[in-house]
């Protein structure tokens, strides 16, 4: 070893983890399960990510909600509480991480308030330096920090004359700072749904505007939750669920262009959905305006491009994130439309012992497939740790393998679609593969040392 690498540890055999939020909860029980050695560094003092509104950068505000329900929202074999309702509050779902974390024992695996400055390539290996001065090598890295958390502010024309106040939705907690202001929200995703539906409620009057025509499903229908619905059609062609839950949807939600909101230029699922209720009823109401996407800003006013204005205090933008993994060059990656291009979202094409989880987006609940997809991390590990024969078959699986996981929709050409996978053409996927290659889902019940789902 060089003299300048006397000061570096170590850890043979070991795997890193960034970051102690869903994703990287779920690898490293995966990891545990199989007898992986590995260590989590978490940069803030508690599991949970970005559900700890407390966390500087993390986009919860108090009203949050989860989107979809808590019975297909799950870790595997754990659920949630029954006394959960069936869209829990963000600090129900913080509670339920950090239940999680304790009952399969992975606190004493994660070292808290470090964070991770650089990771490096170094003989095949990675050096690791961390924010405590502290410089590590391991065998591997799992990158799990999220991906909501560099926020896309976008420019304004006029912005520099406008006399409001311009803020991200990432800097948004609370409905307090709307008393007494018009406020204009921009973007129409399910942040800046819900963060409109606060404004209906504590701002002089609120507005939202929406560059494009969204599809918007209740969040229950017929008494069930949204995602469960759907959930038991999953045995009919997914063009046909678009064309009968296409239907279902007008017959439910009715015409928003009567509401002012733009008609969709897409079918159904063939962008992430709007999962909101109450956006709907405050159109309805007249406490939210509908408004097209904005000209310019000019003092007082925001000019729009149907040639309207309006007085405006304050505008909110939820325009969302740009991907990242800071604290590694963007030439460990290869970075396609601002997204990181990996074999099943998962495995780095270039560097065998580099992996990624929680940098895709999909139809439904995560954290049972952050179970899966990390099951497929740990088996592909303990494949290479025996020398196993599908450790070199899965390799040339990830060098040559381009499958399409869109299940036959086809999503919009977008960065964000470009990582967007169907969840049941996944799971099929997965499920082959995984079948091929001999690898088995664990039964992670085995380990729980305490009662199931309890917080």
């Amino acid at each position: 070893m060089s003299g300048e690498n006397l000061d570096m540890k170590e850890f043979d055999g070991t795997y890193c983890i960034v970051g102690a939020g869903p994703a990287g909860l779920a690898m490293a029980r995966s990891l545990k399960t199989k007898g992986i050695p590995f260590h989590v560094i978490e940069r803030y003092k508690d599991v949970g990510g970005i559900w700890d509104i407390n966390n500087p950068g993390s986009p919860m505000y108090e009203s949050a909600h989860f989107i979809s329900s808590k019975y297909l929202s799950s870790y595997a074999d754990y659920p949630m509480p029954e006394n959960y309702p069936d869209y829990p509050s963000n600090k129900q779902i913080l509670a339920y991480h950090r239940s999680f974390a304790k009952d399969f024992g992975l606190y004493e695996h994660i070292q808290f308030e470090t964070a991770v400055k650089s990771i490096e390539n170094l003989d095949k290996k990675w050096l690791v330096t961390l924010s405590n001065g502290e410089r590590r090598l391991y065998d591997g890295i799992i990158c799990a920090s999220g991906i909501t958390w560099s926020p896309n502010q976008p420019k304004i024309p006029g912005e520099e004359t406008f006399s409001g106040e311009i803020i991200h939705s990432v800097s948004y907690k609370n409905s307090s700072r709307f008393k007494g202001k018009r406020v204009l929200v921009v973007g129409a995703g399910n942040s800046g749904c819900d963060i409109a539906c606060d404004a209906a409620f504590a701002a002089e009057q609120a507005y939202i505007s929406v560059r494009r025509g969204y599809h918007f499903i209740p969040k229950h229908i017929i008494g069930k939750p949204a995602d469960v619905f759907g959930d038991g059609a999953h045995w009919i062609p997914n063009w046909f669920s678009q064309f009968v839950l296409g239907s279902l949807l007008r017959l439910l939600v009715g015409d928003l262009q009567k509401l002012g909101l733009p008609k969709p230029d897409h079918k159904l699922f063939e962008t992430h959905p709007i999962i909101n209720d109450q956006l709907i009823h405050y159109l309805r109401h007249g406490d939210v305006i509908a408004k097209c996407d904005i000209q310019k800003l000019n003092g007082d006013y925001v000019e729009f491009k149907d040639g309207s204005k309006e007085k405006i205090d304050m505008i909110v933008l939820a325009t969302g994130y740009h991907w990242a993994i800071p604290y590694m060059d963007t030439k460990y990656f290869e970075w396609k439309n601002g997204r990181p291009e990996l074999y099943l979202t998962l495995f780095n094409r270039k560097y065998e012992n580099l992996f990624a989880l929680g940098y895709m987006e999909t139809d439904g609940g995560a954290y049972k497939m952050f179970d899966e997809m990390a099951n497929m991390i740990a088996s592909f590990i303990e494949a290479k740790n025996k020398k196993d024969s599908s450790y070199k078959k899965f390799n040339q699986l990830i060098q040559n393998d381009f499958p399409k996981l869109n299940g036959g929709i086809k999503y919009l050409n977008t960065g964000r679609h470009s990582v967007y996978v169907n969840q049941v053409a996944y799971k099929k996927y997965r499920t082959k593969i995984q079948k091929r290659m001999g690898w088995q889902d664990p039964k992670f019940a085995q380990i729980l040392t305490k009662k199931k789902g309890g917080v």
